[in-house]
């Protein structure tokens, strides 16, 4: 199974005081799950709000509270920390801290770590969406990205206060994906084009119905995602409209086989790899009524349906392709011919019939076969976790063909 990006990653997390401060504590506890170590420093505001023992309880790590503590297990706690980090997180980020940072004060043990600091950080401000909106604040959070801060939010939403605009704290998922994002820009894709296909297409029969399919888009989507923390630049084509784009991540949402073509091939123009895991329609209604086709009494109704195109064919011949069949029965005689016909540099094949292994499931259970037809079987797990294999194998074509 592959790790998690954040697994043994030392993340400091600074908490400041803003009554948003509860969405810390899950967002400690979700980075621990993860395999981060979280050491958590509490601003004296925050504690108004949230104790050092919660965090404690969670990190079974020790919160710095003070600037200056003798009992503290580092020596000095603001330079011990700051060379320690892989990254910092400040969330949430008070107005008041934002502006300590921004023109340099330390006077507490966060922003004294901040500035001792050479791991890149990221602040996820949070504030009343007056305070927000206000020109100085906007001012020092300029002032803060010009310096390389990477800000993560806000959200526009309701406040605490009853007001609604920008200024609400990301949720604790949003925080994550600004943390993998930032982890992987120096990935073993770093300097890659991967260009990702997701979910089913549909084919239109008339103004108000389709053709299409099961998929979810959840394996597409997994793969982008991975191979952005990877480091790589990520091009999603995207056939679902279940999922929310990942941050980072270009996407370009399509239903049609012939939308998905042509934003396929234009984004392989300079892609190094194209990874198809869409359930692209093998059929369209061959003429497309222009008004909604009425139920007639005791009659039945065909539909003349002609084949799609297959366009792998037109990609560019550098561009390493990656396919995937979703089959039903014989799995690898199906997935061997389509790996042959498609000259696909391997194939990921699944029986959708398997459970945990089908359509809009987070999980997966596939089969890997390359050119040589060598056949990996893989267990049932995560689909982050295929998705890495995925990408195991396909740098290790990349590499050595480069």
């Amino acid at each position: 199974m592959s790790d998690s990006i954040l697994k043994d990653k030392n993340i400091i997390l600074g908490v400041t005081g803003s009554i948003s401060c509860y969405k810390s504590i899950d967002l400690a506890s979700k980075l621990m799950q993860l395999g981060a170590n979280v050491y958590v420093i509490l601003s004296d505001s925050a504690q108004q709000f949230v104790s050092a023992l919660t965090f404690t309880s969670i990190t079974h790590l020790p919160v710095v509270t003070e600037m200056f503590n003798e009992n503290s297990k580092f020596s000095v706690e603001h330079v011990a920390l700051a060379e320690m980090a892989d990254l910092i997180l400040i969330s949430p980020a008070t107005a008041n801290t934002i502006a300590k940072l921004a023109h340099g004060f330390s006077d507490d043990s966060l922003t004294t770590t901040v500035l001792a600091t050479k791991a890149p950080v990221i602040v996820a401000p949070a504030m009343d969406a007056n305070m927000y909106d206000n020109p100085i604040v906007q001012s020092n959070i300029s002032m803060l990205e010009t310096r390389g801060f990477t800000m993560a939010g806000p959200n526009y939403g309701r406040m605490a206060s009853g007001l609604e605009g920008w200024g609400r704290l990301l949720e604790t998922e949003e925080v994550i994906s600004h943390i993998n994002l930032k982890l992987g820009e120096h990935g073993d894709l770093e300097g890659c084009k991967i260009v990702v296909s997701a979910g089913g297409t549909s084919e239109p029969i008339d103004p108000v119905r389709v053709i299409t399919n099961r998929s979810s888009g959840k394996m597409g989507y997994s793969i982008a995602i991975a191979a952005l923390e990877r480091g790589a630049q990520v091009s999603l084509i995207s056939a679902s409209n279940s999922l929310p784009d990942p941050l980072g991540i270009k996407v370009s949402h399509v239903e049609t086989v012939s939308q998905m073509r042509d934003s396929v091939l234009l984004e392989c123009s300079d892609a190094d790899a194209v990874i198809m895991a869409a359930a692209i329609s093998d059929y369209r209604v061959k003429e497309v009524a222009d008004n909604k086709i009425k139920k007639q009494e005791d009659q039945n109704m065909s539909i003349e349906l002609v084949q799609n195109e297959d366009f792998l064919q037109e990609i560019p011949e550098n561009v390493k392709k990656v396919g995937f069949a979703a089959e039903t029965e014989n799995l690898e005689q199906n997935a061997i011919k389509k790996l042959n016909t498609k000259n696909l540099e391997f194939i990921v094949a699944n029986d959708v019939t398997v459970e945990g292994a089908g359509f809009a499931v987070d999980t997966n259970k596939v089969s890997i076969i390359d050119k040589s037809g060598t056949i990996t079987d893989y267990p049932l797990q995560s689909k982050y976790d295929v998705a890495n294999i995925i990408l195991d194998k396909l740098i290790q074509i990349i590499k050595s063909q480069n």
